[in-house]
Order: C-alpha cells, then sequence, then structure tokens
C-alpha cells in the first residue's frame, strides 16, 4: 500500500534546523547533509521533499501477556523515497493508523542520500538510472546484492526489492538475495543497509 506523505500541514518547528528550513534560508535535503545536520523533525522532509511517497510494506499485529490480560499492539514497517532518497521506519501503536503514522515519522526521520549514476560496463551513458557500483546491505540473515543495470533493463529483482529499488529512483539493477527473503522487514533493512553503506563510502571518499 502506497500514500503520499507531503499533505500540508501547520507546522511549528521546535528546532533551529526547522526554523532554518520553514523561512527558507535552507531550501535543499542535500545541504543539511552536507552541513551535518541532524534531522529531528519529520515536517523538515515533508517540506523540502513535497512529491515524497511512502510504501507500507509490512503490518501485523503482536500480543503481549501481562497480569491484567493480553495487550494487543499493531506493528508497521514503511518505507518513503523519492529519486536519490530513501528511509525505513518501524512504528508501534494501539492501532494500524498510528502505527503507520509513527514508522512514517521514523522513516522520514532516518532518510538518506542515495547516489545514483550509471556504473554498467554495458551502458556508460553517464544518466542517473542505476547505482555507480554494486552495493551490498545486511540485516539479520539477509543479505541484498545491488549490481549496476544498462539502460532499459529495468528492475530484476523480487517484488520487494523491486518496490524498494524504484522508491529510491532505481529504474535498472541486477540484484540476488540471500537468506530469509519471505521476511518483508529483513529484506527492507537489508537494502536500507545496502544504500547506508554507499552513502557512507561517499562520505568517505569526499
Amino acid at each position: 500500500m502506497s500514500v503520499e506523505v507531503g499533505e500540508k500541514q501547520i507546522w511549528t518547528p521546535r528546532t533551529k534546523l526547522g526554523m532554518l528550513v520553514q523561512s527558507g534560508k535552507i531550501t535543499s535535503l542535500s545541504t543539511i547533509f552536507e552541513q551535518g545536520y541532524r534531522i529531528r523533525e519529520p515536517e523538515i522532509v515533508r517540506t523540502l521533499l513535497p512529491d515524497l511517497k511512502s510504501e507500507v510494506i509490512s503490518a501485523g499485529i503482536v500480543q503481549k501477556q501481562t497480569d491484567a490480560g493480553e495487550i494487543t499492539r499493531f506493528v508497521a514497517i514503511v518505507t518513503v523515497g523519492s529519486p536519490g532518497w530513501f528511509g525505513v521506519g518501524r512504528g508501534k501503536a494501539m492501532q494500524m493508523r498510528s502505527a503507520i503514522d509513527k514508522a512514517t515519522n521514523a522513516a522520514l526521520l532516518n532518510i538518506i542520500p542515495v547516489k545514483l549514476g550509471c556504473g554498467s560496463w554495458e551502458c556508460r551513458c553517464s544518466r542517473p538510472h542505476s547505482v555507480p557500483y554494486k552495493i551490498v546491505g545486511k540485516a539479520g540473515s539477509v543479505r541484498v546484492e545491488i549490481r549496476p543495470g544498462p539502460r532499459g533493463l529495468g528492475l530484476v529483482a523480487g517484488e520487494t526489492v523491486r518496490k524498494l529499488l524504484s522508491l529510491a529512483g532505481v529504474v535498472d539493477a541486477w540484484t540476488k538475495t540471500f537468506g530469509s527473503t519471505n521476511t518483508p522487514s529483513s529484506i527492507t533493512n537489508a537494502v536500507y543497509d545496502a544504500f547506508k553503506n554507499m552513502h557512507k563510502l561517499t562520505l568517505v571518499t569526499r
């Protein structure tokens, strides 16, 4: 299930960064990362990326036995993305809608840049349609490999990975998954880990 996350809301910033964004002194999410700010308000991302979309990857029920009886809560995992950006969040609440909202806000706070490029030796078009080189991510027993693909290839991936890559703006890529690939949360976190590793490498090579 996908929903828009760029809805207009009345926002009163609580942080210095939020005030800078609302006043128009910072107009780019890239500037925030370049200057080393930490995002503490999801509205910052909503403001700077109004076309951001989200995807509910999984939603379920968890039950806990207490002295007062059994407590039922809902848990959701949500991803957010826009070409060049990707985030993952988890939320838990007494109602499903609240759990999804919490997970969406967490994903906005966890958003990271995704470096797009053309690392395929078959293509070399220099356009940002794939990843610039092979990236690998791990989460639990799951391991995901994302390799550059030539233009027109599409996403050679399972349904979940395909959704995640599309959300981040990756159009063409080869992928391989290992481990318990029937666990959506682990696959999602593995893809996020791959993008996060690429972001760390970009910071090191600057």
